[in-house]
């Protein structure tokens, strides 16, 4: 990982500041825990509702409320922001500053207001590319081969506030979106801290963002995880690691709906119409897509079983090079 601006150690000065947080997933958790740490008190917590989560689909607190659970803080859990009761129980808690990291809706403007610092937030991308709920998946999808943490200033427009700073994170040609995530969510904790001290000693700086460079990452929908096989392999790779761990790239095989969890770009040329296989070894299934290259699949999931390496599902399932997989 390289780091810029982030480096620099920053001379604790200034009063601590009263830190109201903002934020939902595992993403948002090294963020609080590192305020938590920090000389900076964190006056309350604002997650969304509890809602079913995981396979089992049970109703179950986020992963910031178990956070804030833990250290006895004051948590709220609005369905609408724009609730009045909501709004006046934030006002009290007399927040100097707010700090957002995925918290899932966008602040609306009578909370900005109330923060005498404003609201910061901590960003998954190198801004101003990738503004939108989903900058690590569409960096990955898109065949980016470097991302970052960006602290900005939360303003009305999404994710155009001016910068703080930035963090740079290289992506393996084989990274997932849960890895590049996970380590983003690393890196951008000391960097708000960091920034954070900036703004209590009065010496943080604000970059403006360049509109004419920014890109949108919306949120991923459940539709955009079908396999197009006329698609180069070498983009179907990269759907495949941008999609996991939701919501997945999938095929069909003899109808029946098959995730692929793991995949390699195999360069060899083929004739075969898009979405044949081509060979079928013991670890991998080499399926033919546009261009005239290969995808290999190496670890699938069948519909209703468990994630499975190729050589298990084949042990249940022997496949001829022939067969087509399809769309639906």
């Amino acid at each position: 990982m390289v780091a810029t601006n982030s480096t620099r150690i920053t001379k604790v000065t200034g009063d601590a500041l009263r830190i109201a947080f903002f934020g939902t997933p595992e993403f948002a958790v090294p963020s609080l825990r590192a305020l938590i740490a920090s000389r900076h008190p964190v006056v309350g917590v604002v997650t969304q509702p509890d809602r079913p989560r995981g396979r089992g689909q049970r109703v179950s607190d986020s992963p910031v409320k178990q956070t804030a659970s833990e250290h006895n803080l004051e948590v709220l859990q609005p369905d609408r922001l724009r609730d009045t009761t909501f709004v006046s129980a934030f006002a009290q808690w007399a927040p100097d500053l707010g700090v957002v990291a995925a918290y899932g809706k966008l602040i609306t403007d009578d909370l900005l207001r109330i923060p005498r610092h404003g609201m910061i937030n901590v960003h998954g991308s190198l801004l101003p590319k990738y503004r939108g709920a989903a900058p690590v998946h569409r960096a990955i999808m898109n065949g980016e081969t470097e991302t970052g943490i960006t602290i900005m200033r939360v303003v009305k427009a999404l994710d155009a506030g001016a910068m703080f700073a930035k963090a740079r994170r290289p992506i393996g040609p084989d990274e997932t979106s849960a890895e590049v995530e996970r380590d983003l969510a690393q890196l951008g904790a000391p960097l708000l801290i960091r920034v954070i001290e900036q703004i209590a000693s009065a010496s943080a700086h604000e970059e403006p963002q360049d509109d004419h460079l920014s890109t949108y990452a919306p949120r991923l929908t459940k539709d955009e995880g079908v396999i197009d096989w006329t698609l180069h392999a070498a983009s179907l790779h990269n759907r495949v690691r941008g999609l996991y761990p939701w919501p997945h790239a999938y095929t069909y095989l003899e109808g029946s709906r098959l995730i692929v969890l793991k995949s390699r770009v195999d360069d060899r040329p083929t004739i075969e119409p898009p979405g044949t296989l081509v060979t079928v070894s013991r670890d991998e299934i080499a399926v033919s897509t546009g261009g005239g290259g290969r995808l290999a699949l190496l670890s699938v999931q069948p519909e209703g079983r468990r994630p499975m390496h190729v050589r298990d599902f084949l042990a249940g399932h022997p496949l001829s090079p022939g067969l087509r997989l399809t769309a639906g």
